[in-house]
């Protein structure tokens, strides 16, 4: 390929989970340390990261059409990388479908994008879907400014092996990131201008490691130990898995004024059979039991999970399971999918694949009962006075967008500004929002 020009412009669209948000933020502040800076709004970029999300079916395929539509009217394309679990999974045929592509990079190597556009320049086409060693995180730049709500990866890899999931081969094995390294970076966040922080791993529970005396800590330790932050006024975690819930991380519900009353905790179905055929360690009795513990640690709390319908076998009675599972708990948020059949998964070759218009029913009955729920759970809200984080101007003039305790989304009225903290009751609900009124503290 010949040799191109460095760039002076970039953008960065990120697919699929948290995970991905926040590696595509760091991508974005790695190219901002190289002098490269986001493309103007309605402008071309010269250099487009495609990072990408393989959970999902056809995901591969979506790759390439947004890679076609990054072709120029006069046949020429920018610099272009791929990133992310695709670009781990199916690196190579990337490289031998999509000549326009420059640099393959994978979710444990994006610290070496600078490297590798020096050598896209010159016209070399480069692929790195290594797990080295050293990690990524060492390398990459201090974040100087980030918004109100930020998030920082704790913990990366999975053990578990799900049979329909392709992360353990993307992402790798389990590993925490140092105590001390995430309690530096949680404080230079706070410098940057964080208010609430998301801790984020694909089992993010698991997180193990040892304090600044020695002890050995589970994350309710690494909480506590934000939680003592000055100007940190709200922690999150996500995604959780039910194995890893233990009764310290529980506790830590009702004792951690900083922990927010929002928990999300995948379970995936209702029916003990299907569970067993997805390798989850729980059933739904104990799924029910963690949940009925931790609502006793913190009765105000909110939950949330994850769902697969169609799994190969899934009889309707086995689905009509997973609706009174979401009936007994009663989520205020949740997630819904067809199961997908990844390559490389053991759940891919089952037999008994679910035909696509059974799963369409199933996710269409599933998703009507979770929204009955979350409406629910937003109108049993209302009359409460609660502290919203300001995230961001809304739609109209002098209304204001930000997030409960329990991760609703809130609009209010009023004066305000972004990263600040704001009384608000609760007026009318939504299925998606609600409607809050600021309350001004009377002057004294």
């Amino acid at each position: 390929m010949q040799k191109v020009a460095p760039p002076r412009t970039y953008r960065v669209k990120s697919f699929g989970c948290q995970m991905n948000v926040y590696d595509g933020e760091r991508m974005a502040e790695l190219l901002g340390e190289q002098g490269i800076a986001p493309a103007p709004e309605g402008e071309e970029a010269d250099l487009v990261v495609l990072n990408t999300c393989h959970i999902r079916e056809k995901a591969a395929e979506k790759v390439y059409s947004d890679i076609g539509r990054l072709r120029r009217e006069d046949g020429t394309s920018p610099l272009i990388a791929v990133a992310g679990c695709v670009a781990q999974a199916e690196g190579e045929e990337i490289m031998a479908r999509a000549p326009a592509v420059r640099m393959v990079v994978g979710p444990q190597a994006y610290h070496r994008l600078p490297g590798m556009i020096a050598d896209a320049v010159e016209g070399r086409r480069v692929t790195d879907t290594d797990m080295p060693a050293e990690t990524k995180f060492d390398a990459l730049p201090a974040r100087r400014r980030v918004g109100p709500s930020a998030f920082l990866t704790v913990q990366e890899g999975c053990d578990k092996f799900c049979t329909y999931c392709v992360v353990p081969y993307t992402r790798g094995a389990e590993v925490s990131r140092p105590f001390a390294a995430l309690v530096e970076e949680a404080a230079r966040l706070v410098d940057a201008g964080a208010r609430e922080i998301t801790l984020l791993g694909q089992n993010v529970n698991a997180w193990q490691g040892e304090d600044a005396r020695g002890r050995a800590i589970g994350l309710e330790g690494l909480v506590r130990a934000l939680a003592a932050l000055p100007d940190l006024a709200r922690i999150r975690y996500t995604t959780s898995h039910p194995a890893d819930m233990s009764e310290a991380l529980i506790a830590a519900h009702g004792e951690i004024g900083k922990l927010m009353p929002f928990l999300h905790l995948p379970v995936q179905s209702g029916n003990d059979r299907v569970l067993k055929a997805m390798n989850r360690s729980h059933t739904a009795e104990s799924y029910l039991a963690i949940l009925d513990r931790v609502r006793a640690a913190r009765p105000d709390i909110a939950l949330s999970g994850d769902f697969i319908v169609g799994f190969p076998g899934e009889s309707e009675a086995e689905f009509e399971d997973t609706l009174g599972l979401v009936e007994a708990v009663g989520y205020a948020q949740c997630f819904s999918f067809k199961y997908s059949p990844r390559p490389g998964t053991p759940a891919a070759t089952m037999a008994d694949q679910i035909a696509p218009e059974v799963m369409d029913d199933r996710l269409q009955r599933l998703q009507a009962a979770l929204n009955r729920d979350q409406l629910a759970f937003n109108e049993a809200s209302l009359g409460r006075t609660c502290e919203v984080l300001v995230e961001r101007k809304g739609r109209h003039p002098g209304q204001w967008l930000g997030k409960s305790p329990w991760l609703q989304s809130v609009h209010f009225e009023g004066e305000a500004q972004v990263g600040e903290i704001v009384t608000v009751q609760l007026a009318s609900a939504g299925p998606n929002s609600l409607r809050g009124i600021r309350k001004v503290p009377a002057e004294a």
